[in-house]
Protein backbone atom coordinates (compact mmCIF):
# COMPACT_ATOMS: atom_id res chain seq x y z
CA UNK A 1 0.00 0.00 0.00
CA UNK A 2 1.52 3.00 -0.84
CA UNK A 3 0.71 5.92 1.29
CA UNK A 4 0.27 9.57 -0.95
CA UNK A 5 -0.10 12.51 1.79
CA UNK A 6 0.08 12.91 5.53
CA UNK A 7 -3.79 13.64 5.52
CA UNK A 8 -3.97 9.96 4.54
CA UNK A 9 -1.67 8.35 6.77
CA UNK A 10 -3.52 10.47 9.71
CA UNK A 11 -6.32 8.13 8.45
CA UNK A 12 -5.37 4.89 8.46
CA UNK A 13 -3.59 5.30 11.88
CA UNK A 14 -7.01 6.49 13.24
CA UNK A 15 -8.68 3.65 11.87
CA UNK A 16 -6.66 1.61 13.19
CA UNK A 17 -6.37 3.17 16.44
CA UNK A 18 -9.38 0.68 18.35
CA UNK A 19 -7.66 -2.21 17.21
CA UNK A 20 -3.81 -1.72 18.55
CA UNK A 21 -5.58 -0.17 22.16
CA UNK A 22 -7.48 -4.25 22.44
CA UNK A 23 -4.22 -5.90 22.09
CA UNK A 24 -2.36 -3.59 24.45
CA UNK A 25 -2.06 -4.53 28.65
CA UNK A 26 -3.65 -2.41 30.56
CA UNK A 27 -1.03 -1.13 33.33
CA UNK A 28 -3.52 -2.44 35.79
CA UNK A 29 -3.37 -6.24 35.60
CA UNK A 30 -7.11 -7.87 36.30
CA UNK A 31 -8.99 -5.15 35.69
CA UNK A 32 -10.45 -6.29 31.80
CA UNK A 33 -11.31 -9.74 30.09
CA UNK A 34 -8.44 -10.77 28.85
CA UNK A 35 -8.56 -13.40 25.53
CA UNK A 36 -5.51 -15.50 25.32
CA UNK A 37 -5.44 -17.16 21.31
CA UNK A 38 -2.35 -19.79 21.07
CA UNK A 39 -0.06 -19.03 18.76
CA UNK A 40 2.52 -21.23 18.51
CA UNK A 41 3.13 -23.32 15.14
CA UNK A 42 0.01 -25.78 15.50
CA UNK A 43 -2.31 -22.67 16.37
CA UNK A 44 -1.10 -20.97 13.44
CA UNK A 45 -1.45 -23.74 11.17
CA UNK A 46 -4.71 -24.96 12.62
CA UNK A 47 -5.65 -21.28 11.63
CA UNK A 48 -5.22 -19.34 14.94
CA UNK A 49 -4.62 -15.90 13.05
CA UNK A 50 -7.83 -15.86 11.49
CA UNK A 51 -9.68 -16.66 14.80
CA UNK A 52 -7.42 -14.01 16.53
CA UNK A 53 -8.28 -11.37 13.94
CA UNK A 54 -11.49 -12.38 13.68
CA UNK A 55 -11.73 -11.61 18.12
CA UNK A 56 -10.11 -8.37 17.15
CA UNK A 57 -12.39 -7.29 14.65
CA UNK A 58 -15.83 -8.08 16.39
CA UNK A 59 -14.57 -6.37 19.40
CA UNK A 60 -13.38 -3.44 17.22
CA UNK A 61 -16.66 -2.96 15.97
CA UNK A 62 -18.62 -3.45 19.08
CA UNK A 63 -16.10 -0.87 20.95
CA UNK A 64 -15.47 -3.50 23.90
CA UNK A 65 -12.51 -1.95 24.80
CA UNK A 66 -12.39 -3.76 28.27
CA UNK A 67 -11.31 -6.35 26.69
CA UNK A 68 -8.03 -7.07 25.46
CA UNK A 69 -6.75 -9.86 22.88
CA UNK A 70 -3.89 -11.78 23.36
CA UNK A 71 -0.97 -13.88 21.35
CA UNK A 72 0.54 -16.48 23.66
CA UNK A 73 2.57 -19.75 22.89
CA UNK A 74 1.94 -23.11 23.23
CA UNK A 75 -0.62 -24.13 25.33
CA UNK A 76 -0.73 -27.75 25.24
CA UNK A 77 -3.59 -28.76 23.19
CA UNK A 78 -2.53 -29.08 19.87
CA UNK A 79 -5.14 -31.92 18.86
CA UNK A 80 -7.85 -28.96 19.78
CA UNK A 81 -5.96 -26.04 18.38
CA UNK A 82 -7.09 -23.24 17.55
CA UNK A 83 -7.00 -23.02 21.78
CA UNK A 84 -8.37 -19.96 23.25
CA UNK A 85 -8.57 -18.81 26.81
CA UNK A 86 -11.07 -16.48 27.69
CA UNK A 87 -10.33 -14.89 31.60
CA UNK A 88 -13.21 -12.80 33.10
CA UNK A 89 -12.28 -10.85 36.75
CA UNK A 90 -13.13 -13.14 39.70
CA UNK A 91 -14.49 -15.98 36.95
CA UNK A 92 -12.30 -19.71 36.77
CA UNK A 93 -10.73 -19.21 33.34
CA UNK A 94 -12.32 -21.49 30.11
CA UNK A 95 -10.43 -22.83 27.69
CA UNK A 96 -12.14 -23.76 24.22
CA UNK A 97 -10.64 -25.73 21.89
CA UNK A 98 -11.00 -25.89 17.83
CA UNK A 99 -12.15 -22.36 18.00
CA UNK A 100 -12.30 -21.08 14.24
CA UNK A 101 -13.05 -17.55 13.02
CA UNK A 102 -16.79 -18.87 12.76
CA UNK A 103 -17.13 -19.64 16.71
CA UNK A 104 -15.30 -16.39 17.43
CA UNK A 105 -19.02 -14.50 17.32
CA UNK A 106 -20.80 -17.03 19.95
CA UNK A 107 -18.05 -17.15 22.44
CA UNK A 108 -18.25 -12.82 22.75
CA UNK A 109 -22.01 -13.25 22.84
CA UNK A 110 -22.46 -16.18 25.26
CA UNK A 111 -19.49 -16.35 27.57
CA UNK A 112 -17.96 -13.05 27.46
CA UNK A 113 -21.39 -10.49 26.55
CA UNK A 114 -23.79 -12.90 28.32
CA UNK A 115 -21.36 -14.97 31.27
CA UNK A 116 -22.50 -18.45 30.30
CA UNK A 117 -19.30 -20.21 28.72
CA UNK A 118 -19.68 -22.25 25.15
CA UNK A 119 -20.21 -25.78 26.94
CA UNK A 120 -19.48 -27.75 23.40
CA UNK A 121 -16.40 -26.27 23.15
CA UNK A 122 -14.54 -26.54 26.51
CA UNK A 123 -11.40 -28.59 26.60
CA UNK A 124 -11.60 -30.58 29.83
CA UNK A 125 -8.47 -29.69 31.90
CA UNK A 126 -9.51 -32.36 34.84
CA UNK A 127 -7.60 -35.21 34.52
CA UNK A 128 -5.00 -37.12 37.20
CA UNK A 129 -1.78 -37.94 36.54
CA UNK A 130 -0.11 -41.42 36.95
Amino acid sequence: MQIKSLEELRKIKEDYKDKVKLRSQNEEAGDHTEILVGMATCGISSGARETFQAFVEELSKEKMDDTKVITVGCVGYCHSEPTVQVIIKGQKPVLYGNVKKERVHEIIEKHIKGGQPVERLILSTDFETI
